[in-house]
């Protein structure tokens, strides 16, 4: 594990120049479970001329901070082999005779087993003539391994059973099967359903009931809503007798029409009648039981938040990269920020930030190091904490750094057992320092006597190839981000859970496929109450170069923690070509750190539901490239704080910014030009 992730770092810090590129035998490269392979990869110039390569290192993507399974390596035998089916990335480090590396990434498709036994499923309590029949498979492969698919799911089911003949019939001219096996219930009576899987086989019984309903009404808490607004809708499905049937299964769907002729109109509607317009225009949506429908109009309007966003000021630095910062109300009253540095030379420097058109740098620390990725300051604004790593004798840990004169910053004392790895990230909260170490688990260390750091706790997953990047502190809850195994809730204080800095428990996880999860930030919305995680990816699809303009990827997740046991997934923000990295939430606005993106502000007002970035949410943006900067006008903003009135930012080629929202509100004096 700790190799792996030197081998990552290093790479990130001395990559070729991008003339230069890899090819390998893993090009288009598909294999079956449990396939023993070799790679052969040689680095090129651009004229084609081969690259010497000392050595040549392979990982899987995945793997760099959390171990994962799915593709191993054999490093002495210089072999892979496929675990699990899918498609997996494999990255190429070719090393040179000075140590420079460059990297590349490739898609290795590895095949799923042969089916040995399906199962058909059905959830569906009733069936009535004009529904459609949902099915899933439980597929019992070759290696006796079970997975449930959604045939629902169309990319998953497809993916799966892509070299797989599937073949449904029916007993009887009651249901009609399509092309794409779809299931229609055509008349009243018994069936049968009977799926051929390359001569594997399965059959189910259905039952189709008449529908007993004759009448819909449609309704809907509002008509006339603006983007990202969620309606609610309700069905009422009277019978002939006038008999309401609230339990009947409604299937909801919707058509529209952009009021902007050049754009489609788009949205989203769920099986419990929430519906969300990402574009203005007019939308019909459509409630179905059976062969009976109902339909309403919803007109959607354009949200109408954008605002100006302008920088104010700027503390240059431009000879070395700069990573995170904190701006902190000092003890004499003042305004202040600290930042960090990046691969350089182990220096975090200290703003008076009173006035943001004037950021003046005021002092500097330099420790044993060649990243100050992080930094932290108490919610007294006595002691800052900076995380250390790339230290010259291996020994990392944390510094902390005594700010009651911010003009002249003293370090008081260091903290490295347990921490030697690395400190990626750390958090201050009510005299506790919580400092990841090695990117696999975060100690908890009690500062009551800042001079002597005492180590109280630690929280880790507990799970193979366990990784953490982040924790955040609120309320007496640590979130940690986790990679693959997404965002941890840990009581350590809170009471919900019994926990405290010395015993911390956990009581809430949600997780998803990407594997990339590296940032949380509570957050409880102003307008609806709801408490949500908002959970950030950081892809970066060619690897990371410190010398020039880079390509990101990933976006953030709002997961609804409404009720800790079961948390749901409802919205993403998600910039096209550009990925996450920090971020900040406050008076339901989202300030984001969108690297190439730059600094991007969002409203969050109301519920959430979908594609933020389409429903026209976004407030507005700054672009904070500086022609002067370590790289010339190349935008990458690391972190975005909101402070007094002011969003303070840092920039990986530029230092610190600060920039303020402007108040100017658009014209909305045309918005009824689209009611009929």
């Amino acid at each position: 594990m700790n190799k792996i992730i030197s081998i990552f770092l290093l790479c990130i810090n001395f990559c070729f120049s991008q003339d230069k590129s890899i090819i390998s035998n893993l090009e288009n490269l598909t294999l079956n479970i449990g396939e023993v392979f070799k790679p052969k990869s040689q680095a090129i110039n651009s004229n084609g001329s081969a690259v010497q390569c000392v050595k040549v290192i392979y990982f899987n993507k995945k793997g760099v901070f959390s171990t994962a399974k799915s593709i191993i390596f054999d490093r002495e035998k210089g072999t892979l082999k496929a675990n699990d089916p899918g498609t997996h990335e494999v990255v190429a480090v070719c090393i040179d005779s000075n140590g420079n590396r460059l990297t590349k990434t490739f898609n290795v498709n590895v095949n799923y087993p042969k089916i040995k036994n399906v199962k058909l499923l059905t959830d569906q309590k009733s069936i009535y003539v004009g529904n459609y029949v949902k099915l899933t498979f439980e597929v019992t492969d070759e290696f006796d391994n079970k997975r449930i698919i959604d045939y629902w799911n169309y990319d998953k089911a497809q993916r799966y059973f892509a070299n797989v003949g599937v073949n449904l019939t029916s007993s009887n001219d009651k249901i009609r099967i399509d092309s794409s096996n779809n299931i229609l219930a055509l008349e009243e009576g018994n069936t049968s359903i009977t799926a051929n899987f390359d001569r594997v086989t399965d059959k189910i019984d259905i039952y189709i009931q008449k529908n007993p309903i004759s009448e819909l009404n449609l309704i809907s808490d509002n008509s006339n809503v603006k983007t990202g607004d969620v309606v609610k809708f309700d069905v009422i499905a009277l019978d002939k007798k006038g008999n309401n049937h609230n339990d009947m299964p409604v299937e909801y769907s919707f058509t529209g029409r952009s009021f902007d002729k050049s754009s489609l109109a788009s949205g989203l509607i769920l099986e419990d009648g929430r519906f969300v317009g990402d574009i203005p225009g007019k939308y019909v949506v459509t409630a179905r039981v059976g062969n009976i429908t109902s339909s309403k109009i919803i007109n959607v309007f354009p949200r109408n938040v954008k605002r100006e966003v302008i920088g104010i000021g700027e503390g240059l630095v431009n000879d070395k990269h700069t990573s995170d910062f904190w701006v902190f109300e000092g003890v004499d009253g003042g305004d202040y920020a600290v930042t960090g540095t990046w691969g350089a030379d182990g220096k975090a420097y200290f703003w008076d930030v009173s006035n943001p058109s004037n950021l003046k740098k005021i002092d500097s620390v330099q420790v044993d190091a060649r990243t100050v990725n992080d930094v932290k300051v108490s919610q007294d604004g006595k002691i800052c904490v900076i995380s250390r790593e790339g230290a010259s004798n291996r020994k990392n840990g944390i510094i902390l750094i005594d700010v009651t004169n911010p003009g002249d910053a003293k370090i008081i004392s260091e903290y490295t057992k347990n921490l030697t790895g690395g400190v990626h990230n750390v958090f201050i909260d009510n005299n506790h320092i919580y400092a990841l170490s090695n990117g696999e688990r975060y100690y908890i260390l009690n500062i009551d006597n800042p001079l002597q750091p005492t180590e109280v706790g630690m929280f880790e997953v507990g799970k193979e190839g366990q990784a953490i990047h982040d924790v955040w502190i609120e309320n007496g809850i640590a979130y940690s981000s986790n990679w693959r195994d997404g965002v941890y809730l840990v009581d350590v204080g809170n009471g919900i859970a019994g926990g405290s800095p010395s015993n911390p428990v956990s009581f809430g996880n949600y997780s998803y496929d990407s594997g990339a999860h590296h940032a949380t930030f509570p957050y409880k919305s102003k307008s609806t109450g709801k408490f949500y995680t908002v959970l950030g990816d950081e892809i970066f699809p060619k690897g990371v170069n410190p010398n020039g303009t880079n390509e990101t990827a990933g976006f953030i997740h709002f997961v609804d923690f409404t009720d800790t046991k079961n948390p749901k997934e409802v919205a993403k923000y998600e910039l096209p070509t550009h990925g996450s990295h920090n971020f900040w939430i406050q008076e339901d606005i989202l300030y984001v750190a969108m690297y190439t993106g730059g600094l991007r502000i969002v409203d969050l007002s109301g519920d959430l539901l979908g594609d933020l970035y389409k429903q026209g949410r976004e407030i507005g943006y700054l672009l904070t490239g500086n022609p002067k900067g370590y790289i010339p006008n190349d935008t990458m903003v690391w972190g975005a704080q909101l402070y007094k009135g002011h969003v303070f930012y840092s920039d990986f080629n530029s230092g610190l910014g600060a920039a303020k929202v402007l108040d100017d509100k658009p014209d909305n004096s045309k918005t009824n030009q689209y009611v009929e």
